[in-house]
């Protein structure tokens, strides 16, 4: 019977819930938001299943292969505006289209929820684009595409890297028509505070949001934009840097407790692709870069090269050294630090006062900014 004793020991995938075979166990919010397994003890049967599946408890071994570093454009530029970084993602759904498979990825639902759901024609795909920073509620689909993967079908699945782990982990075997892809990942946002974003937006417009992009990229890729739309015609846009929600994510003020302590960096993955920003790209490689957007490809496994040769044809890429890749995007290898104030927030926060009380606890000191100021310095000398 799975138990959580502490909270980082949890993060969230649900493949116990996705395995149980009486239906026992429950996936419940805590007062930050975030998922924890329920067992009810009256129907659970001990087998074992939801220990035997949990990754942090079987914990996924490093991968023997040499992980390669591509910088990567869609040559569609259309695809790349609509994308957060280069559009790879979108090629890589055409691919598994064309072979008549399924793709899973993160969506919003009607609500601007984060659920995973799953599309089986390119028009359906278009709901994955674009970066959601909040956990999504994977739900049933590790069961759905268990099905999809015994009728024979190829499954592109799309996540954290602890959710790829989370699916490799309840899937017990290898199939050979599973593309698993993950995302570098900063950690992931408390649903109780993202709803309560999203709730106040829609209060100070007194409309319903009709679409979101966390990564609008009309005041370019490096500078990009919060962009909300509403049903009343209405709408707001704010740099990434100054919107409130993204300055406590960037903060790490309201990251799920596991992240902290997260187990499923470089070079353990159970990804056959890892995508990202290439942050960075300027220094190493100036002409690639024109603002609107590079991917930074990390290719994992064999199967993951022959995918990735499979698209190169509808991309501009170049070979990039990994190590500066990772300069200046480290939580592909290790997880962000905790935020001392992140107990003194939950305590304090309320609903009326999201604002205040993020603005509170992310406010930079005056010797901080001072620090900030003379590291610049010396890095422009």
């Amino acid at each position: 019977m799975i138990k959580i004793n502490e909270k980082k020991d949890c993060m969230g995938c649900h493949g116990c819930y996705n395995i149980c075979p009486k239906s026992c166990i429950t996936m419940e919010s805590d007062n930050e938001g975030f998922w924890y397994p329920k067992v009810d003890e009256d129907k659970c049967i001990e087998c074992g299943l939801c220990e035997r599946v949990c990754p942090i408890i079987n914990p996924i071994k490093e991968t023997d292969y040499k992980i390669t570093a591509f910088a990567c454009k869609n040559k569609d530029k259309e695809v790349r505006k609509l994308s957060s970084s280069g559009g790879v993602f979108s090629l890589l759904c055409n691919y598994v289209i064309s072979k008549n498979g399924v793709v899973f990825g993160a969506a919003f639902d009607n609500e601007f929820y984060v659920r995973h759901m799953y599309a089986e024609t390119l028009e359906d795909c278009e709901k994955f684009r674009g970066s959601k920073y909040v956990q999504s509620k994977i739900g049933d689909t590790y069961i759905k595409i268990r099905e999809f993967l015994n009728k024979g079908r190829l499954v592109l699945f799309s996540g954290t890297p602890c959710q790829a782990s989370g699916l490799e982990s309840f899937l017990m075997k290898k199939y050979e028509n599973l593309i698993i892809v993950d995302t570098a990942c900063h950690g992931v946002p408390s649903p109780f505070v993202y709803k309560n974003y999203i709730k106040q937006l829609e209060e100070k417009s007194k409309s319903n949001i009709s679409s979101l992009s966390f990564r609008d990229k009309s005041t370019g890729w490096s500078k990009y934009s919060i962009k909300v739309d509403f049903n009343n015609g209405m709408s707001f846009k704010e740099r990434g840097l100054d919107n409130i929600y993204m300055r406590g994510f960037l903060k790490d003020i309201y990251l799920r407790p596991s992240c902290y302590d997260c187990n499923f960096k470089k070079p353990v993955t159970s990804a056959d692709i890892t995508l990202a920003d290439y942050w960075g790209i300027q220094d190493i490689h100036p002409d690639f870069d024109d603002d609107k957007g590079v991917s930074l490809i990390l290719v994992n496994s064999k199967k993951g090269k022959l995918l990735f040769d499979a698209i190169s044809k509808n991309m501009e890429f170049t070979e990039t050294d990994f190590q500066h890749a990772i300069k200046y995007n480290p939580c592909i290898i290790k997880p962000v630090k905790y935020n001392p104030n992140r107990e003194k927030f939950f305590k304090k926060i309320e609903y009326k006062n999201l604002e205040n009380i993020i603005n509170k606890y992310t406010k930079v000191s005056i010797r901080k900014r001072i620090k900030n100021r003379v590291k610049r310095f010396i890095n422009n000398i």
